[in-house]
């Protein structure tokens, strides 16, 4: 029988897996200095966790869930994505209470899953890293989400972004609006996709954020939220591009942008980027919003949260596609030849000696003869190469070598042992 991953998976191996870490990495320093802190939340979780806060018309819950009964009865499911996870934390956990510093923020990453086509960037099993903020109103707090999600790109050395900004506005709002999209969908019902059919009662606002062809012909003239804000709905978000702008924060006001989950409400964004490795036209890489309602419907206090999720996988193929550069985060500091059996024991000794004092350090372990520890040693990129034979052994010397400026010195192996950052120091700086 041959044995394969499942399909919708990968193998990330030695080789790419360092390009995994470096991001994971930069998100960590990163969200540690605007103060978010790491959660991390179980893979799978209660079926209602996501049902309730998803919405019954999403994609998520109608087609994508890998969901199923346990053994003993109770219908759980992946996770399909972060946030609800995190607030049903917060909630059980009574991260709310007033012995909690507000905004309570935090972070996570890792996989989650949902049964669909696999394809270029989108696999059943995929990864996502995320913030979430509880505990305040402000849309000042919208904003700093929308700044961190925009350096974090920066860090990546990601240059050109589209930020396409839109607000659903509080629930007066919606529920104008919605009367308004139904009224307008109403007459080309006919017309409409299926999905969107069952959809335009209960949730017309999924019909906007339909990609099937026969629903987008009317989804772009229809009518704008903007239009249906209501006071305190359109201060909100005045104050959040009023601060965007005094950032110096490009954005572009999308009202086409819905989001795919139900529990969103005012301020909403996408960012998105543009390159052949992810198709033709812009592709969302990160996108998020705040959502008013969330810890409630999941058993907590009427408090607010605002973050944002990215995708791994599709960052990594921006990245590549764009030839954007990895530093190596695993560099060889030294490679130690031994020349003859005789030295095997000195060689260990040396490596060990090097790695307790926070080299990287590696040896032959194939019985190689010298010159195939040489090559091992320009193979593996090593900065310098560490020599002992029999003449070294007997003198208790060892040399050093350069790799990069080819300059080769024979010092004590007691120097090298004790201390051998002074031993590049002087002898090679």
């Amino acid at each position: 029988m041959k044995y394969q991953r499942p399909k919708g998976t990968a193998d990330i191996l030695p080789g790419q897996s360092y390009k995994w870490e470096y991001i994971e990495n930069t998100a960590r320093k990163l969200f540690s200095k605007y103060r978010y802190h790491e959660i991390r939340t179980p893979m799978f979780e209660n079926f209602n966790v996501f049902s309730r806060t998803s919405g019954d018309t999403s994609d998520i819950v109608t087609k994508e869930m890998y969901d199923f009964n346990d053994k003993g009865g109770r219908h759980v499911t992946l996770r399909p994505e972060g946030t609800a996870g995190v607030v049903r934390a917060f909630v059980q956990n009574k991260l709310y209470g007033p012995d909690t510093y507000k905004p309570y923020k935090v972070f996570y990453m890792g996989p989650m899953f949902r049964y669909e086509r696999p394809q270029s960037g989108r696999e059943r099993e995929f990864h996502q890293i995320g913030v979430e903020a509880f505990g305040s109103d402000l849309p000042e707090l919208d904003v700093e989400v929308i700044a961190m999600a925009l350096d974090l790109l920066k860090q990546f050395g990601i240059k050109h972004v589209r930020l396409a900004l839109n607000t659903l506005g509080d629930e007066e709002t919606r529920d104008a609006y919605r009367k308004a999209l139904i009224d307008y969908l109403k007459p080309h019902y006919d017309e409409l996709s299926d999905d969107s059919k069952e959809r335009l009662y209960k949730n017309p606002l999924r019909v906007l954020d339909s990609k099937d062809p026969k629903d987008k012909q009317f989804v772009a003239d229809a009518p704008s939220i903007l239009d249906y804000l209501t006071d305190n709905a359109k201060q909100h978000f005045d104050k959040v591009t009023s601060l965007l702008d005094a950032l110096n924060i490009d954005y572009d006001i999308d009202p086409s942008v819905v989001r795919g989950l139900d529990y969103y409400n005012h301020t909403i964004f996408e960012i998105m980027v543009k390159s052949k490795s992810l198709g033709k036209g812009y592709t969302t890489i990160c996108a998020g919003g705040r959502y008013n309602e969330l810890v409630k419907q999941l058993g907590g206090p009427d408090m607010s949260g605002v973050g944002f999720g990215l995708g791994v996988e599709r960052l990594l193929l921006f990245m590549e596609g764009e030839n954007i550069p990895f530093p190596n985060l695993h560099p060889l500091d030294a490679y130690v030849v031994g020349i003859g059996d005789d030295t095997d024991t000195e060689t260990f000794k040396v490596v060990q000696a090097l790695r307790d004092a926070g080299f990287s350090a590696d040896r032959d372990y194939l019985d190689k003869k010298p010159r195939g520890q040489f090559k091992a040693a320009n193979r593996l990129n090593a900065e310098y190469t560490l020599t002992i034979g029999g003449k070294e052994l007997a003198s208790h010397k060892i040399n050093v070598k350069s790799m990069a400026s080819g300059e080769e010195v024979s010092v004590p192996l007691k120097d090298v042992k004790d201390n051998f950052n002074e031993v590049i120091e002087d002898s090679f700086n």
